[in-house]
């Protein structure tokens, strides 16, 4: 039986998970990308070794609540779903930065 507190351990997880990927990507071709280290936060492009770094740390923890979590199909449900959360968010926000804007940093003005 899972519970609500396992469910968003996966949700989480996955969402840890797909954000260790664009970070990751960059680093591997070696090219700067945002990250939350940048200047604006998120905005400003981090150099491939500060993401590589955050890619490893985002996929150490996504995998480190995985295990901890997604053993019923509620919780590998809400993996799924956490993943999925996250990529939208992911796209939306990179998709803008790359276009010139400030991402989700503009929705609050």
């Amino acid at each position: 039986m899972s519970t609500p507190g396992a469910a968003l351990c996966a949700a989480l997880a996955g969402a840890l998970l797909v954000n260790a990927v664009p970070h990751g990507v960059a680093a591997v071709q070696g090219r700067p990308f945002p990250s939350p280290f940048a200047d604006p936060p998120g905005v400003g492009p981090s150099p491939p070794p500060v993401n590589l770094a955050w890619s490893a740390l985002n996929a150490l923890a996504g995998a480190a609540l995985l295990r901890r979590s997604a053993g019923t199909t509620a919780e590998r449900t809400s993996a799924v779903v956490g993943g999925l959360a996250m990529g939208a968010v992911l796209a939306f926000h990179f998709g803008s930065v790359q276009a010139g804007g400030t991402g989700l940093r503009g929705l609050g003005r």
